[in-house]
């Protein structure tokens, strides 16, 4: 049986992709930083609740020491906890407002990933998904004819920039782990005031093709709910 980590998945896409993955067969491990609503998740869903903050050292290594004590092992990490930081005045953003975005999305994806290695190489084919965007590609903002294109939000953007060249780079770096990004595509979720087009549902059709796929699918890509998609 198949043991999925999932960070921030008590609501939105963590709890959708939980909910799916259970169905599945999956031991669905949810990971959330708040204990009551990830606990009461948990329970409704048929997953195992385990505390992390991704933001917080001490909190991601005891989340690993939890699992290595219960499971002993993973095989999938989804690592999909994420803000999206101030909207508004680009020109009122701080250094603080930037470090807070780029301590959950980026930094607390190399925490995460780093306490869970030695688990997840246990498993006879390990895979980590990082929940990226198509926000953050150059060339899906600065296409005219796409949706990400009319949205300016400097520090998710930049962020989410910087996580798909981060899966980039663990894909070469650990070739023995699979390392893909997935993008949900413009999903109703609390991060956009559910004003996505898409259920959420269809935004996790990425998240779960990339957590389902065999051994020997590619290490290295981009993918979306429609295929493989451009890095750029």
């Amino acid at each position: 049986m198949t043991t999925t980590f999932i960070t921030g998945a008590n609501k939105g896409l963590g709890r959708e992709t939980a909910r799916r993955l259970v169905g599945l067969g999956h031991t669905v491990l949810l990971g959330a930083r708040d204990p009551e609503q990830g606990a009461k998740a948990a329970a409704e869903l048929g997953a195992r609740f385990v505390p992390i903050d991704v933001t917080d050292d001490a909190s991601v290594a005891a989340a690993a020491a939890d699992v290595a004590a219960h499971e002993g092992s993973i095989d999938v990490l989804v690592n999909n906890a994420g803000v999206h930081g101030p909207f508004g005045d680009a020109g009122a953003l701080t250094g603080a407002d930037a470090l807070g975005v780029f301590d959950v999305n980026v930094a607390g994806v190399v925490r995460t990933t780093t306490a869970f290695l030695p688990l997840l190489r246990r498993s006879a084919d390990p895979v980590i998904v990082n929940v990226s965007s198509g926000m953050g590609s150059l060339a899906h903002t600065h296409d005219p004819e796409r949706s990400e294109s009319t949205v300016v939000v400097p520090l998710y953007t930049a962020s989410k920039a910087a996580l798909t060249m981060l899966t980039t780079q663990y894909a070469k770096a650990l070739p023995d782990i699979r390392v893909n990004a997935a993008d949900p595509g413009y999903t109703a979720t609390d991060i956009n005031g559910n004003s996505g087009p898409q259920t959420v549902t269809e935004g996790t059709d990425a998240i779960v093709g990339l957590a389902t796929e065999g051994p020997g699918a590619g290490s290295g890509r981009f993918v979306d709910r429609t295929g493989e998609i451009s890095w750029s």
